[in-house]
């Protein structure tokens, strides 16, 4: 098979076609004829060397696919055989063929594209876990999403505004911010014109909101404390502004502040499958209705992988970005 690699961390051009074995589906595992890959800023890091893949995982990056189970391992039910599926993979998205744990699969709905379906599963388990589960928002709070037209960004505006929120979030322009609008965002701030801390106070009317999905980090968590009503929730699913962060621990204490945060791929197989249950339960059954759908910014194939990591790092998309290994 076809895959995506590199030999040393690196700008976007350091991607190489290379053929690799198809892998073979181990013990509650599915191979999967890939159609589709997501690309996500997880991607971007690893191929930027600060970002190893989790011990036994692919050293090829991907991280959500779709496409067609052509194959079994032991303890995988034979009814996912010529299944159409989606899958959260640990890494090897980008390449023809591709394993996935049986629980980490979700049927595509008829009505929903391969590279829409491609695009859902590392954005939705992303989202659903930190926000409503860390995060434990719940209808009629308010939650602040930084990165309002990022992959994540979008998504976490439908299901917080599926589930009775009230969201705002942050964009870097005023077309941006429109297009965070249309997505459903309630309010969307120009943090290049505008201090969003002054902002959610005034929208807020001083109350603060309860929820804060932060992907920046660094100087970010104190500016996002001032931010927040009393118990609200500080949850950091990214370090892209830096790794340190100083708060005044006595503003915690006093407004009982929660500060949590995740990342998911080295999670357990357990824990994933877990949350795909609930993702299955809860949230697909949106999906499926078409009440959600994936944002989609732009598609590249699988031979073009380096001008989709250059367009994520140049942050002009709005959405998701995938690559087309195999088409519909």
């Amino acid at each position: 098979m076809t895959a995506m690699g590199f030999d040393e961390p690196g700008g976007p051009d350091v991607f190489r076609a290379e053929e690799l074995a198809i892998p073979e589906p181990g013990t509650d595992q599915v191979l999967i004829r890939v159609s589709h890959a997501g690309v996500n800023r997880p991607d971007v890091i690893q191929r930027q060397g600060f970002y190893p893949p989790p011990p036994g995982a692919s050293p090829i990056p991907g991280l959500e696919v779709s496409g067609e189970v052509i194959a079994l391992g032991d303890g995988s039910p034979q009814a996912l055989m010529g299944q159409r599926v989606c899958a959260l993979v640990s890494g090897g998205g980008y390449a023809e063929y591709c394993l996935a744990h049986f629980r980490h699969c979700l049927p595509v709905p008829s009505g929903l594209s391969m590279a829409e379906a491609a695009a859902l599963p590392e954005t939705l388990f992303t989202v659903w876990h930190n926000v409503f589960e860390r995060g434990l928002a719940a209808d009629g709070e308010t939650l602040l999403v930084h990165g309002g037209t990022s992959g994540i960004g979008t998504m976490a505006i439908m299901l917080a505004k599926a589930f009775g929120l009230d969201v705002i979030v942050t964009c870097g322009d005023d077309a941006k911010c429109e297009a965070a609008r249309e997505v459903g965002a309630d309010h969307a701030i120009n943090y290049k014109r505008q201090d969003f801390v002054e902002e959610v106070g005034k929208i807020t009317a001083g109350k603060g909101v309860e929820v804060v999905l932060d992907m920046v980090s660094g100087d970010y968590v104190a500016r996002n404390l001032k931010c927040m009503a009393e118990s609200g929730r500080h949850v950091t699913i990214a370090v892209l502004g830096g790794m340190q962060a100083e708060i005044n621990m006595a503003v915690v204490m006093s407004r009982r502040y929660t500060l949590t945060g995740s990342t998911l791929r080295p999670r357990s197989d357990a824990f994933k499958a877990a949350l795909a249950d609930e993702i299955a339960q809860v949230a697909w059954p949106l999906i499926e209705k078409g009440e959600i759908l994936p944002v989609m910014d732009q598609t590249f194939p699988l031979a073009e992988v380096s001008a989709a990591h250059a367009r994520m790092e140049a942050g002009d998309h709005i959405g998701k970005i995938v690559l087309e290994v195999a088409g519909d």
